[in-house]
C-alpha cells in the first residue's frame, strides 16, 4: 500500500475515533443528570436538570414547557412531565436561543409540540455562527420556532394565562419574560442568574445597560408573593431580584469609573470591581470574565 494512502487511512481512523469519543463524552456528561421538580401552583412547576431552568404548565390541555435544556435530556424531561401529566407536550416557549434552553426543541417539535419564541430566536437559530475557533451550523429545521412574535404574545393554556414579553438587548437580542399574572409566576430566562454573576452575550445583541433595564422592568411586575424562575440558580422572590439588580448596578458603576479614568481593559483592577461579590463567580463566568463583559459592553455604549 503506498505510504500516502496508508497515512490518509490512519488519519481518517484517528479522526473517526476522536469524533466518536467526542459524541460519547457529550452524551455521557448527561447520564447522571436527574430532572427534579418544584411545585409552584396547581398548574405550574419548575424543572431542574442541566442547563436553563424549565417552566412547566400542566392541565387538561396537556403540558407546556418554557425552555427545554440540552438535546440529550429530552427523554428524561419527557419522563418527568409524564409523571405529572398524561397529556401531550403541546407547546414549547423559548426565552432565548441558547442551546441549554433550546436543545430539546427538535425532539419536542418533531413529536408534535408547537415551538414559540421571539423572532430573533428563530433568526439566530437559523444562522451559522462562530464560537471561538469553531463554526456552529444552523439548528435543524425541526428545532426552529414555528410561531414568532415581535413585542409580545398571549397564550391561554389549561386555564393559565401566559404573556411572552420581549425585553430588548438584555442577555441577548431575543429575550422574553414569560409572565403568568393569575399564577403570580414569572420566568425570566437568562435575564436573571439568581445568586450568580450574569452572562451577557454581547455577540448575540446583549448589553449591560439592557440587562439592567430588563431587571428593572421585571421588578415593576412582581410583588413580595411572586415566584420567580431564574434562567439559572434556585427559585427566587422579589428580594432576590432586587439584590441581583443592586449587584448589576454596582458592578456597572465600578467598571465605568475605570473607563472614565481612561483605563483599558488590562488596567481595570478586577478585585476592586468584584469586591463583596466574589461568591457569585461560577464556572463559566468568573470574576475576570465578568469584568471583560462589562468593560466591552460599557466602553462601546
Amino acid at each position: 500500500m503506498p505510504l500516502e494512502i496508508d497515512t490518509a487511512m490512519r488519519l481518517s481512523t484517528v479522526l473517526l475515533f476522536l469524533i466518536m469519543g467526542s459524541l460519547s463524552f457529550a452524551q455521557s456528561r448527561f447520564d447522571d443528570v436527574t430532572i427534579t421538580e418544584t411545585h409552584l401552583t396547581d398548574h405550574v412547576y419548575m424543572l431542574e436538570g442541566s442547563g436553563g431552568n424549565i417552566g412547566l404548565i400542566i392541565g387538561e390541555d396537556g403540558a407546556l414547557l418554557i425552555d427545554d435544556q440540552f438535546a440529550p435530556l429530552a427523554d428524561k424531561i419527557k419522563a418527568k412531565v409524564k409523571e405529572l401529566n398524561d397529556g401531550p407536550i403541546a407547546y414549547v416557549a423559548n426565552t432565548h436561543w441558547h442551546g441549554d434552553h433550546t436543545g430539546g426543541n427538535e425532539t419536542f417539535g418533531t413529536e408534535g409540540a408547537t415551538i414559540i419564541a421571539h423572532k430573533n430566536v428563530r433568526e439566530r437559530m437559523s444562522t451559522e455562527y462562530t464560537r471561538g475557533d469553531r463554526v456552529v451550523p444552523p439548528s435543524p429545521a425541526g428545532a426552529l420556532p414555528v410561531i414568532t412574535y415581535g413585542e409580545d404574545l398571549q397564550l391561554y393554556f389549561s386555564g393559565v394565562e401566559l404573556h411572552a414579553i420581549h425585553v430588548d438587548h438584555a442577555h441577548t437580542d431575543g429575550d422574553a419574560f414569560i409572565w403568568m399574572p393569575k399564577e403570580n409566576v414569572l420566568h425570566m430566562g437568562d435575564c436573571f442568574f439568581n445568586k450568580r454573576f450574569p452572562y451577557i452575550d454581547l455577540n448575540s445583541g446583549g448589553s449591560v445597560n439592557g440587562a439592567i433595564d430588563a431587571v428593572s422592568a421585571a421588578l415593576l411586575m412582581v410583588d413580595e408573593q411572586t415566584q420567580i424562575i431564574p434562567g439559572h440558580g434556585p427559585m427566587a422572590n422579589k428580594a432576590d431580584l432586587e439584590a441581583y439588580l443592586h449587584m448589576l448596578k454596582d458592578i456597572r458603576t465600578r467598571v465605568n469609573a475605570f473607563i472614565t479614568m481612561g483605563k483599558g481593559l488590562e488596567g481595570v483592577d478586577v478585585s476592586v470591581v468584584v469586591e463583596g461579590y466574589e461568591e457569585l463567580a461560577w464556572g463559566f463566568i468568573n470574576s475576570e470574565r465578568l469584568v471583560e463583559i462589562f468593560y466591552n459592553s460599557l466602553s462601546t455604549e
